[in-house]
């Protein structure tokens, strides 16, 4: 049976931004390997001013949660003290005996390599897969450093990549400036702005509990959807001149009881007297908003009508909805990170213009796809799409 192939990323990650991720992929791809650790620096040795170890965490998780074979690891946050590569590596390789180790480096670091604690003991531990960089050492001397290391039983191969340079410390400038950039995922920027990381103005002063609720209550993946959500709320809310910080409350929150096995949120609407709706009560997919409002209240200190209110209708809508409520409604079904589905190109042109006309169009393309499964569509959600055709009539092409 072949090994498997496990490849090795780290780094400190203050923040993670989109050239990790570009490298990362294309080192699985280019050395075929079976997933890529993403390896975030507990107490980096060499390098202050780094947020806080469980925010990089955080941020590399929601990062990867979209990139199928990227899985963040801690290995170096749950040790004490300073930690050297020599030490991940062995963890490592005691942990996963049959593994063959690749470690994703960067040109600048080959150079480097001799300064690493135990080197020659890292040599002999993994290959490096080495991305060129924009500010590569002349190429005669990085090819003497490589063979020199090759004498000392190194294992390199270089990977014919475009060269790429992106500075953490010009993304975190920008961040504190709160200029726009394409460099970062929109769940990493998100979590600093909510979070007030990098010199940005915290947004949310709930953050840090809420953040570790969330984290704690919700799958990776959905953690990182909820993020795409509260950006996205954020910005439909500031074009359609709503209250942003609602909006972004609502979207932070809107998925926080989505996790909890069916019984328990039938147990908690039961126990509260949430819905006497039985077809709210036998579905996981719809219930969760009821319950979700309920816990943002009684868990998370909620007490904006509005933002329950979002929370509440986020599934299924509701005749009379506000605008705030649509732009939350809209957020879940057009968030960035959303798999392709029908309608969901013009969904996300519409919202920029009218938020009631990107719901009607949005929930007559869900009244679709459930009417072809076979199930029955909830009333709630009919009863909306009734109330947003009048509006669509009524006002004519403005809406």
């Amino acid at each position: 049976m072949a090994k498997e192939r496990i490849g090795i990323m780290g780094g400190t990650f203050n923040p993670i931004h989109q050239g990790h991720l570009t490298m990362a992929l294309a080192a699985k791809e280019k050395a075929q390997l079976d997933e890529v650790l993403v390896i975030p620096s507990g107490n980096p040795p060499h390098k202050a001013h780094t947020a806080p170890a469980e925010d990089r965490w955080r941020m590399v998780c929601a990062a990867c949660a979209q990139e199928s074979g990227l899985t963040p690891c801690r290995v170096e946050l749950d040790r004490p003290g300073v930690i050297y590569t020599v030490d991940t590596l062995s963890i490592l390789r005691e942990k996963y005996p049959k593994a063959e180790w690749f470690y994703i480096i960067g040109a600048d670091t080959l150079m480097e390599l001799r300064n690493w604690r135990r080197f020659e003991e890292v040599l002999r531990m993994c290959t490096f897969l080495v991305c060129p960089r924009a500010t590569d050492a002349a190429p005669m001397a990085l090819t003497e450093e490589r063979h020199r290391l090759e004498a000392l039983g190194g294992r390199f191969v270089m990977l014919d990549l475009p060269p790429m340079e992106v500075s953490s410390t010009d993304i975190r400038q920008a961040l504190e400036r709160d200029q726009p950039t394409s460099l970062l995922p929109v769940t990493v920027r998100e979590y600093c702005g909510i979070m007030g990381l990098y010199g940005m103005t915290q947004r949310l002063p709930q953050a840090e509990a809420w953040l570790d609720r969330l984290f704690g209550a919700l799958t990776v993946k959905r953690f990182a959807h909820t993020l795409a959500v509260a950006s996205t709320a954020r910005s439909l809310a500031l074009l359609h001149h709503l209250d942003a910080a609602k909006a972004e409350a609502a979207g932070l929150l809107h998925d926080c009881a989505k996790c909890l096995p069916l019984r328990e949120q039938q147990r908690i609407a039961r126990a509260h007297g949430l819905t006497a709706d039985t077809g709210l009560m036998e579905s996981g997919a719809l219930l969760h908003a009821v319950v979700g409002a309920y816990l943002a209240r009684a868990d998370y200190g909620v007490t904006d009508a509005d933002i329950l209110e979002a929370i509440r209708c986020h599934t299924t809508g509701r005749p009379g909805m506000n605008r705030l409520s649509m732009a939350v409604y809209l957020a879940d079904a057009i968030e960035p990170t959303r798999e392709a589905y029908p309608l969901l190109n013009q969904v996300r042109l519409m919202a920029q213009l009218s938020l009631e006309r990107a719901m009607t169009t949005s929930m007559e393309g869900t009244a679709g796809h459930v009417r072809k499964s076979g199930k029955a569509l909830h009333p709630a959600t009919l009863e909306t799409l009734n109330w947003l055709r009048t509006l669509k009539e009524a006002n004519g092409p403005s809406i």
